[in-house]
């Protein structure tokens, strides 16, 4: 397997990591991190899709500011469906007691702020497929770690792997090929088995459930 970097992020970033609420290991953070240190010298901007409270949002921050990059999250941060009320995932911190509904976007600005990564960041709060309908910059990488049903994980294929450059990244979290493994579906699985279909990407590296393809060619 390839192996993108053994640059580490700044410890306050992996300080600001441990702290934040969120959902990825250290091991697959580090694995996100490289992947995005190697995209971000093609000079294009990095994406993710599913900011919640930017765990892992830091860590491409903090490898985009080392290429004097940028770094863009897409989330409408009222949770995704296993982040609701009832479900395993459900935070009751996130919850905005005046409108009792989720919002991690104050959570979100909190850790960007100990990290120190505020001015490296930009936030499109809004739903996926909304965003990428207006998308129009090449990116060099995507990050897919939004709803975790087929709707919502093939949208995010679809709206945005199209915009990868060639040579650039897309990273699927949460790719589980045995459903016991995993409460929320295999939707992520099933969109990184289409991506490699597609013949337009090959897959570089593989940590626990964060997977890294390079795009190679057109379409996908």
């Amino acid at each position: 397997m390839h192996q993108a970097t053994t640059a580490q992020p700044a410890p306050k970033v992996l300080s600001a990591f441990e702290k934040a609420k969120g959902f990825m290991p250290r091991d697959e953070g580090l694995a996100l991190y490289a992947a995005a240190r190697t995209a971000a010298a093609l000079g294009h901007p990095l994406l993710e899709v599913g900011t919640y409270c930017g765990r892992s949002t830091i860590l491409l921050a903090d490898a985009a500011r080392a290429a004097g990059g940028t770094v863009l999250t897409v989330d409408h941060h009222r949770g995704s469906e296993e982040q609701q009320p009832g479900w395993d995932y459900h935070d009751p911190e996130t919850v905005d007691p005046e409108l009792d509904r989720m919002d991690t976007l104050p959570e979100f600005r909190r850790t960007l702020y100990r990290a120190g990564l505020e001015d490296h960041v930009i936030a499109l709060v809004g739903r996926s497929p909304q965003v990428a309908a207006v998308w129009t910059t090449p990116l060099a990488l995507v990050f897919i770690d939004g709803g975790h049903t087929d709707e919502h994980a093939n949208a995010d294929y679809e709206g945005w792997a199209p915009r990868l450059v060639t040579g650039g990244l897309l990273v699927i979290h949460d790719v589980f090929p045995d459903p016991v493994d995993i409460m929320t579906g295999q939707a992520p699985y099933r969109v990184y088995l289409r991506a490699l279909a597609s013949g337009a990407f090959e897959e570089i590296g593989a940590t626990r459930s964060l997977r890294v393809l390079r795009r190679t060619a057109s379409g996908g």
